[in-house]
């Protein structure tokens, strides 16, 4: 990987984007800019972002652009991610906020637009069986067999499954993608920075090919 690269993963919510994005920082030891982790955590403080997105979120709709923009702007200027470089994983969604993205970043511009490849039909399967606990964050997929009430085998949280996963909301959410997020493939292809990776099969497999796609880059 480029030193100080700075790098965006796409692909829907559920294609495993999120697990992949902790296990690039780890490898490469650069942090993972997760807008939705920002989210969740202003959501559980009761912040006054967190009142504002709560209700978007639970509607499986989509934080404004205005709102996005200002986290990531503040997020980025962190002496972290402006000398280490970031990995970052749920912004942009749309051509507004990925122009935005390119003011932002002017002095140092984004390397690679990643898209992380996964079909809607197994993502819808995926998104309706996650649960989660509701202490750590801790993600698990629901087989039918859980126990109740369902614990969290890493601290003991209760384990459920998230407002915004319901099968509606999930629907909603990749329309939503398709109509807003899927013309920054266009964008970024455009600007010549757009790389594929296909994000089915084993995780390893995947990850493999997210690093060999990040090493092309040197």
């Amino acid at each position: 990987m480029i030193p100080g690269a700075r790098l965006i993963i796409l692909g829907r919510q559920g294609a495993g984007k999120g697990t992949q994005c902790v296990r690039l920082s780890r490898h490469y030891v650069v942090p993972h800019i997760s807008t939705g982790d920002m989210l969740r955590a202003a959501v559980r403080e009761g912040t006054e972002l967190g009142l504002q997105a709560k209700k978007v979120m639970d509607e499986g709709g989509l934080v404004g652009d205005d709102i996005m923009i200002g986290v990531v702007e503040e997020r980025l200027a962190k002496p972290d991610a402006d000398s280490r470089g970031y990995i970052l994983d749920g912004f942009p969604r749309t051509v507004a906020q990925a122009q935005a993205l390119d003011e932002i970043t002017v002095a140092k511009p984004v390397n690679a637009a990643i898209d992380l490849d996964v079909p809607r039909e197994i993502v819808l399967d995926r998104l309706s069986a996650r649960r989660v606990c509701r202490d750590c964050g801790t993600n698990y997929t629901a087989t039918g067999d859980e126990p109740s009430p369902w614990n969290c085998d890493v601290c003991g949280g209760d384990v459920e499954q998230r407002a915004d996963d319901t099968p509606e909301a999930v629907d909603r959410r990749l329309d939503l993608y398709e109509e807003q997020t899927s013309p920054l493939k266009e964008y970024f292809t455009s600007r010549g920075v757009l790389t594929v990776v296909n994000g089915v099969g084993h995780p390893d497999h995947v990850f493999k090919r997210l690093i060999d796609a990040i090493e092309s880059l040197r």
